[in-house]
């Protein structure tokens, strides 16, 4: 291989690299898993106030988008849906970014307690039905520069 072509592959490379780090960020998550990769456009729940507020008195919601919740520390987690007027899917998903638990057609209005049952980092809200359409499941992995990058199962320096 010549020089040309040397740096014309280098060129690419850094190009190729640049352009995939730069896709990862906060407004959007990447999930992954046996159906492929899919992409959601997001709004960050990091604060205290945001995350009691969440996704409440809203009507509506875009089909690609969803509420991301990330926590400072990983634990067990509860949601319930008080004030929300749109059926959720929860993603559940670990310090790794792994897929925990997926709890489908969560009811608006219902106070009941939807638990995570295991340690939980983040919960992406999404509209009801989209992961069971998508395909998404317990060990898929889930992407944001929001999420912890040390240990990620996929990171987003990837």
């Amino acid at each position: 291989m010549g020089i040309l072509h040397r740096l014309i592959a280098a060129a690419a490379l850094c190009l190729w690299a640049g352009t995939a780090a730069a896709e990862c960020r906060p407004d959007r998550v990447d999930i992954r898993g046996e159906f492929g990769t899919v992409r959601f456009r997001v709004e960050l729940a990091l604060t205290p106030e945001d995350q009691s507020r969440g996704l409440m008195f809203r009507e509506e919601m875009a089909r690609m988008s969803g509420m991301l919740f990330v926590y400072p520390q990983t634990r067990e987690v509860g949601f319930w849906m008080r004030n929300t007027l749109i059926p959720l899917d929860m993603i559940f998903v670990d310090e790794a970014g792994r897929v925990v638990k997926v709890h489908a057609d969560a009811v608006p209005l219902d106070e009941t307690v939807i638990r995570s049952g295991a340690p939980t980092r983040g919960v992406l809200e999404l509209n009801a039905g989209m992961a069971a359409t998508l395909g998404i499941d317990v060990g898929d992995e889930l992407r944001s520069p929001v999420m912890p990058q040390d240990g990620a199962a996929w990171p987003c320096a990837e």
